[in-house]
Formats: structure tokens, sequence, C-alpha cells
């Protein structure tokens, strides 16, 4: 499609305005917004609300949110919503879809595919948007079931500001620019496998300070780390023994945390693969299957948990004690300091992912 003088100068004011406001200004996670973690703002994507919000995690009240409920995707609504990401005042948002039959989703036969993700501005207005509403495909600014994306700076061999998405459905991790062009993916479009160049339901990618990228491969139930040419230099499974892996993150120490789902787990592991620490979800009064989706160190050394089928986000400690809870264990809602299926949790400028810039920690 042929690109009109205002849609490149739409684009190249996005660029200006999100490299000045998130870069020139500091505030893509500052220490100075990690210092306050006692009292910040938690981001949640409260997948089957159809929201993500903003709470203070001392009253926790809302204090901003996007998405109004409605399970169409449109200029103010989100549906399914997987993942959300906070830079500078901007927040980034995959509109993943919900399929039939869960929550948050009348069309029982269909689902409610949403497949976009979007960058909306502090008024809740989309100022970038890939893929189409409602949509889903592998052609030219098209999406299937993006569960995850991650706004960058910088990519090995790709400067200026880019968005690294996981296309689930698609089973690829892609790199797009502003402009809506595909610059690097790894994963073939639409084949599932073990492979070379192969994923199995893709549920995140992170960048890494030596420029690798690390996948959480669900499916084959591995974290894998990769070189840009797409070379697999580490294999991480806790010994063999994750299944449906959720996602990954680099520590600052060299481990790896990994959300391992299917056993309600978040583990930790180290270079060679050994679990360091580990804590569970599946509390006995909440659901048999909580199915853990997120899980990120933050400063204090403490973890944040997207505990999904028991409705809440939880803050605990290297001991295992709980020292923040957003939402009633197992009891789902749209009521104050209730969640429906939470599938993601950051604190606001506290993840600790070595995701770029890294030279603030």
């Amino acid at each position: 499609m042929r690109r009109t003088p205002f849609k490149k100068k739409l684009v190249h004011s996005i660029v200006a305005t999100l490299v000045v406001a998130g870069v020139a200004t500091g505030i893509l996670y500052s220490k100075a917004a990690a210092a306050q973690s006692d009292t910040g703002h938690v981001l949640i994507a409260d997948q089957f609300n159809n929201r993500v919000i903003e709470v203070d995690r001392k009253t926790h009240q809302v204090v901003w949110h996007f998405g109004n409920g409605s399970d169409l995707p449109g200029p103010h609504s989100v549906v399914g919503t997987n993942d959300a990401e906070r830079f500078g005042p901007f927040t980034l948002i995959s509109g993943t879809g919900t399929p039939p039959g869960l929550p948050g989703c009348s069309d029982t036969v269909n689902g409610c595919p949403d497949n976009r993700v979007f960058i909306v501005d502090p008024n809740g207005n989309i100022i970038w948007q890939y893929g189409q509403a409602g949509v889903g495909g592998a052609g030219p600014n098209q999406l299937n079931t993006p569960v995850q994306a991650l706004f960058l700076i910088n990519f090995p061999g790709h400067p200026g500001p880019h968005v690294l998405i996981a296309d689930q459905v698609n089973e690829r991790i892609i790199l797009v620019n502003l402009h809506h062009q595909i610059e690097w993916q790894y994963g073939t479009t639409g084949v599932s496998g073990i492979g070379p160049n192969q994923l199995n339901n893709p549920n995140s990618g992170e960048v890494l300070e030596n420029g690798h990228i690390l996948i959480a491969d669900e499916n084959n139930n591995r974290a894998i780390e990769i070189k840009p040419n797409g070379t697999i230099v580490n294999t991480f499974t806790a010994g063999g023994t994750t299944s449906g892996v959720a996602f990954a993150s680099r520590l600052p120490n060299g481990d790896t945390l990994i959300t391992d789902s299917n056993n309600s787990r978040i583990v930790e592991v180290d270079g060679s693969d050994h679990v360091v620490w580990q804590y569970l979800t599946n509390d006995p009064l909440g659901n048999p299957a909580p199915l853990p989706t997120r899980a990120v160190r933050l400063h204090n050394g403490n973890t944040l948990i997207s505990d999904q089928f028991n409705d809440r986000v939880i803050e605990v400690t290297k001991a295992g004690q709980i020292v923040f809870q957003q939402g009633d264990l197992n009891v789902p809602g749209d009521g104050f300091n209730q969640l429906n299926g939470a599938y993601d949790a950051k604190q606001i400028g506290d993840f600790t992912g070595l995701t770029p810039p890294f030279d603030v920690f």
C-alpha cells in the first residue's frame, strides 16, 4: 500500500514523540522509579475483563485503565489482553483475543479475536498499531494471537525504535519497525515444531544484555536463548521438568526466571539449568490448576506473579511470603480489588528482566 505524505508525517511524529518522551527525558525503567518500588503502581493485563489497569499497590485503587470491557476490538477496547508494558508516558498493549468458551467473550462459537499490538497515550488514544482489529493472518500488518510485545530502542543490527512481538499462532517472534515492516523473525511462519527455526506456541520474547533473545517456547516446554542469527546457545527446562513455559527473563545475577505454567510453578535456574529457587501458586483454597502466566523479579528481590486462574497478582519474597496481592483468591470479578484471569503484571519502572536500555540498572 502506498504511504501518503500524511501517513509518513504521522509515523515520523510518533517516532519523535516516543524517543523524546521515553529516552531523552530518561524515564524508561528509571532508577528513581525503581527506588520507589514499595509505593509504586502495578500495571496489569486483566485478561477476561478486557482491560489493562494501573493500580496503586497501597490502596488497590485503579488509577488508570484502557479498555471499556467490550469483546469487540476497537479504538477504545481491547479483547483478552495478555500483555502490557509502560514506557515513558505510553503503554504498549497486546490485544490477544479470547477463544470460545472462556469468560469475557460472548461468541461461544467463533470466539472473540483481537490480533493487534498497539501503543496508547495517557489519554487512551491509540497512536500506533500493528495488526488489524479482529483479523487473524500472517500477511503484511497481520497477526494471529499476539500474546506479548516489547518496545525496544535498539535491537542487534536494527537501530531505532522497534516492537518485538510474540505472534503465537503464527509460530514466530517478529521485530516490527514503526513503519509496519518486519525486519527480523525467528520461527517459520505457520509451522509448529522443535527443529531449526521452529517454535511451538511461543509465549514471549525478551532481548538480553548480550544481544541474544530469550524465548518462552511454551508447548515445547522450554525457554531457549538464541543469537540474532537464530543459533540456539542455551536451552532451559529446569532439568527437563518444565511444562508449558509461559514466560522467561534473565536476572541480573545471570540466572533465568521461568514461569512453568502447567506445573503451577515459578522456577529460577542457573546457567547450568539447575533449580535454585521455586514457588508454587496452587494454594489449597484456590484453583487446582491456576496456570500462572508471568513472573518478573523486582529490584527488592521479590517476585511479582500473575496467578492467572487464581484471579490475582501476588508479590512473594524469597522465603515464599506474600507481601502484596491484587485480586481475591479464585474469585473472578471486575469490582474493587478484583481481577479475572490476570495474565500479566509489571511494577512500573521496576522490571529487572534486563530489557533495553540496560545502563539504568
